[in-house]
């Protein structure tokens, strides 16, 4: 069950807006580059909706990926530079790994990208354009299909076998800098989200189609944050999971602007790395 009620109205809240989904024709779709002549950008338009976002840092010790479909965990690094690809591949691929494999008690992990985002002001979030910008609006990173269709892609003559076991894809999501006050994530409890709000979208890239999920409007939607996020903990975002015994599959997300972030606050800097976590049984 989702947290107790009497619970959650005990903790402390903003009231912020978040981007939803808003109602469309056909299929939501997003060019990753510029679009053909004449096409839009997106298809997925936003809206907005002003929603209590808690602070989940006094019952962190009770969140769970199974249940909420995040959680927060205290992990130190030894990255000294989260921009220079060859430290983050050599040093922080291995070390998550071996963290997730023995947090999530998994049979294997596999690491299959990464993305660094730092918040410029008034900058759009293009690829290959500078830094990736904050994702604001409310989203799954993977879908029922795309989901399998991950293992399919990464590891493609062992996709048969590994199928056949549960597979999440999990993000682990963590500020470069900190104390984080400036553009933070925000989560959605899943066990608050109905099926029929999630909405399969296609992501279109210069030599190949992604799907992610956007999201409708739920007012039973509860909204959670961690604030003041240090360089030593990280947020699990469960994004997928093959398992359909009740447990949360798919985990919406988006940073939000926090009305009570500081006018100096430092702009936004965080990585996320995407993973595969396969269990056999």
């Amino acid at each position: 069950m989702a947290l107790q009620q009497a619970k959650l109205e005990s903790l402390p809240f903003v009231t912020a807006e978040l981007n939803y989904l808003a109602p469309t024709p056909g299929k939501p779709r997003t060019y990753a580059f510029d679009p053909p002549p004449g096409e839009p950008k997106s298809t997925a338009l936003p809206e907005p909706h002003n929603v209590p976002i808690f602070d989940a840092r006094l019952i962190a010790a009770n969140l769970s990926l199974d249940r909420e479909g995040f959680a927060l965990v205290r992990h130190p690094t030894i990255v000294r530079d989260f921009y220079d690809d060859k430290e983050v591949n050599s040093v922080y691929y291995p070390a998550v790994e071996a963290f997730l494999k023995a947090t999530l008690k998994a049979d294997r992990v596999f690491i299959f990208d990464h993305t660094v985002r730092k918040r410029v002001e008034g900058a759009a979030d293009i690829r290959g354009a500078g830094p990736r910008q904050p994702a604001t609006r409310v989203h799954v990173d993977q879908t029922d299909n795309s989901g399998a269709n991950r293992v399919r892609e990464h590891l493609p003559d062992e996709a048969d076998e590994l199928l056949k076991g549960r597979v999440q894809v999990v993000n682990v999501w963590r500020p470069i800098r900190g104390p984080l006050r400036d553009t933070p994530l925000a989560m959605c409890d899943g066990q608050t989200v109905q099926p029929g709000d999630l909405v399969a979208s296609d992501l279109i890239y210069p030599n190949r189609s992604g799907e992610t999920y956007s999201v409708k409007y739920n007012p039973n939607h509860r909204w959670y944050y961690i604030p003041e996020m240090r360089t030593d903990e990280a947020l699990l975002l469960k994004c997928y999971d093959s398992a359909t015994d009740g447990r949360t599959r798919f985990g919406p997300h988006t940073a939000f602007i926090d009305p009570t972030t500081p006018a100096d606050a430092p702009p936004r800097a965080s990585i996320e790395l995407r993973t595969l976590v396969f269990h056999r049984n």
